[in-house]
């Protein structure tokens, strides 16, 4: 953060005891701790060499720097705002700087505290006496003045409408740009005026946006961790968490809208499907216990008819009464056997009803698994985005770790994208995107990963593998996308990368890993480009 000077004052570096924003740590006393009183004796002494007044503010920031703590001076609010009140404004304009000064001193920013006051000084600067009546006035040219108006009319929604005295400002300056002589003292006094309004709402939009974001992000993980037994539920919430995570672009928030979308409509069917399979289950379920209560009524008939008949053969004194009763019996079993056979047939068609429902159902939830594993992808390249990086570096870190091999992970960004950009459009740069993607997957390995790491930056995870495969690999990438020409619309386009190589170290994260492949990347683009350089 820069901070300016008023009346030959730096408000930072020049305070009493402001030795440094950001010492260096004592790595003597990291490495072997003192105790509090040892420190205390040292700052003292160290007060006495240097010469400085044993003032609380001196004191504190020796101390600070013994201890290897980052002497961070606090925000002198109550100063500033005695000094605020011992200013006495001249006319209107120092009296806006007052305003902004308060509302600075408010919002604890250094720049728009050191703005005021050079406003306020500036203010009180005694105007030469006025010209002749006869000498003319400068006046802004009407071609400016019209370019200057669309300007600030473009900025204005950006910032809102909740602040009154922008949007009022704002109006004054259109409607003097808007007029036929436009004088340059008084559209340089009110653009001064606004110029200081607009950091000061912008400041605040963005502390909005930030708020709102965080806030976004609680309500999305206390949805997740409401449902932790559907897999495409959490999909959903990975994909909104990827949504919102800045950069905001409206590009990814729309393709995250359409995403949902389809997995909303997805889950509407999948939730119909089940209402309905719910009541063919329990329509079945009635089927079937009707049955056996059938078939037990008649098993229970059939029982008792041939109890009675056994009683009565008992009873039978010749041939001829015997036969009836045999006959009666052999009736029976065959009614028997028939409606066994029937119940059997009609068991096995619920049973095939049973099992094609929840086929069907078993579809819908994969359907949604799927829809959800979407949003772990970049949708523009189709390699995985920084959430699904994040999960599959964990993977392989972990697994790196438990089979005790090498894991190297390379950072690679396309070279003059901007400039490509800006040449052909946007169009061209997305295609030369996914060109650049499938050409890195059809010479990857089954095991490495690729993810779009931001932009135009890609990053390539590669277990197994050594520092040296590793820049072999990406070497022997650019060799095959020189290769394979790039076609956009009937122009052949020659995309070339540069890229950083780290091997993951035992006692080292995989964030640390990507940030010296980084690092690297940026040493690979200062040599010239198109070069492969590890880190």
């Amino acid at each position: 953060m820069q901070v300016g000077r008023f009346n030959g004052i730096n408000l930072l570096t020049d305070c009493p005891g402001a030795m440094s924003r950001h010492p260096k740590p004592n790595i003597a006393s990291m490495n072997d701790p003192k105790q509090p009183s040892d420190i205390a004796r040292e700052a003292l002494k160290r007060l006495a060499v240097r010469h400085l007044q044993p003032t609380p503010a001196n004191y504190q920031a020796c101390y600070n720097e013994i201890a290897g703590i980052p002497n961070i001076l606090p925000f002198p609010e109550v100063p500033l705002r005695h000094l605020a009140t011992q200013l006495s404004p001249r006319n209107k304009r120092q009296q806006q700087s007052l305003d902004l000064l308060d509302s600075a001193i408010g919002r604890r920013s250094w720049q728009c505290v050191t703005d005021a006051l050079n406003t306020f000084a500036q203010a009180g600067v005694v105007s030469p006496p006025a010209e002749p009546a006869s000498s003319s006035v400068e006046s802004l040219p009407g071609e400016f003045a019209s370019k200057l108006a669309r300007l600030v009319e473009g900025v204005l929604p950006a910032l809102g409408d909740d602040n009154s005295r922008v949007a009022g400002m704002a109006n004054e300056l259109l409607l003097m740009l808007k007029q036929t002589t436009v004088e340059l003292p008084s559209v340089q006094e009110l653009l001064a005026n606004l110029a200081y309004q607009m950091c000061a709402a912008a400041e605040e939009q963005v502390e909005i946006k930030g708020a709102l974001l965080k806030l976004l992000h609680m309500i999305i993980e206390n949805i997740g961790e409401l449902s932790v037994d559907d897999s495409w539920f959490k999909g959903q919430i990975d994909g909104l968490l990827a949504a919102v995570a800045p950069p905001l672009t409206l590009r990814h928030l729309d393709e995250m809208e359409r995403r949902l979308r389809d997995v909303m409509e997805r889950q509407g069917r999948a939730k119909s499907r089940s209402v309905q399979a719910q009541a063919e289950m329990r329509h079945m379920l009635a089927e079937f216990i009707e049955r056996l209560a059938t078939m037990n009524r008649s098993s229970s008939e059939f029982e008792g008819r041939i109890e009675e008949s056994a009683r009565q053969i008992e009873r039978v004194s010749s041939v001829d009464d015997l036969r009836p009763l045999l006959d009666d019996v052999i009736r029976a079993t065959h009614a028997m056997a028939e409606e066994t056979a029937q119940s059997r047939e009609q068991l096995k068609t619920l049973q095939d009803k049973v099992l094609i429902t929840e086929s069907e159902l078993m579809q819908l939830h994969q359907e949604l698994d799927n829809a959800s594993a979407l949003a772990r992808h970049d949708p523009l390249t189709d390699a995985l985005n920084r959430k699904g990086l994040d999960e599959a570096l964990a993977r392989e870190v972990s697994s790196m770790r438990r089979k005790d091999l090498p894991l190297s992970i390379s950072l690679l960004d396309v070279d003059n994208f901007k400039k490509l950009n800006d040449r052909l459009g946007h169009d061209a740069g997305d295609g030369a995107l996914i060109h650049l993607a499938d050409v890195t997957r059809s010479n990857m390995r089954p095991s490495d990963t690729l993810a779009r790491y931001g932009g135009e930056e890609f990053v390539v995870l590669m277990p197994d593998t050594t520092l040296e495969q590793g820049i072999e690999a990406m070497t022997r990438l650019q060799r095959e996308l020189t290769k394979a020409i790039y076609l956009s619309g009937n122009e052949k386009i020659l995309i070339t990368f540069s890229a950083g190589v780290a091997q993951l170290a035992p006692d080292e994260t995989g964030t640390d890993a990507i940030r010296r492949a980084d690092q690297a990347m940026y040493l690979a683009k200062r040599s010239g480009k198109n070069r492969v350089m590890g880190g």
